[in-house]
């Protein structure tokens, strides 16, 4: 059995479209790309190198992926040689062309496909940024644990963590510590349906 871990930085209203720069996503008229990078530290820095030292496998959205593919393949800094490495799962409308090494067409019904994939022998799987690909994957269930950074902003309309649609679920906190930025480094693993209750009135 694999674990499929979430990864992804988050606004404080929910959004995780194009945290890195202006350009890497901006469907929909975002116009907020790059809103991650000044709040970036050394202590961020230590948080993605501990679960980034590997090993692992990919699951990603085509955006994520050939933003991915368009860097990573060439650079030599830290955490290069692992997502290279690594086995990358693809899931896409169409069929592009995927020329960074071992990337895999996920073909057929995505959410089976990573179904499928838990199931076998091997590293954990992750998932970068891919916003419209776990909007398959956290209502199916598949998700085992969310690595969220959230960054003391709010950018307004964008791709958010947990979309329309979003099954409604409780979460259990594994560790969360923040940064001198203000950025909270948090933990969470599902913790089943949620439960509700009432305060008492005097």
């Amino acid at each position: 059995m694999r674990e499929l871990v979430v990864s992804t930085f988050v606004t404080l209203d929910g959004v995780m479209q194009a945290p890195g720069g202006p350009g890497e996503d901006d469907s929909g008229g975002f116009t907020k790309g790059g809103w991650a990078v000044p709040f970036w530290d050394d202590a961020i820095d230590a948080f993605m190198d501990e679960f980034m030292a590997g090993p692992f496998d990919l699951v990603l959205g085509r955006t994520t992926y050939e933003i991915f593919s368009s860097y990573w393949p060439s650079a030599t800094e830290p955490g290069a040689e692992q997502l290279n490495a690594a086995t990358k799962y693809v899931a896409s409308r169409g069929r592009p062309a995927l020329g960074w090494q071992k990337a895999v067409l996920m073909e057929g019904d995505v959410g089976e496909y990573v179904a499928g994939l838990k199931q076998e022998d091997g590293p954990e799987l992750q998932v970068h940024g891919s916003a419209d690909l776990l909007q398959t994957l956290i209502p199916a269930g598949l998700v085992d644990r969310f690595r969220v950074l959230t960054f003391p902003l709010v950018v307004g309309p964008g791709k958010r963590l947990f979309g329309p649609g979003t099954v409604p679920a409780a979460f259990r906190l594994v560790s969360n510590a923040a940064t001198g930025t203000g950025v909270t480094l948090t933990v969470y693993e599902p913790a089943g349906d949620p439960t509700t209750g009432s305060f008492p009135l005097e």
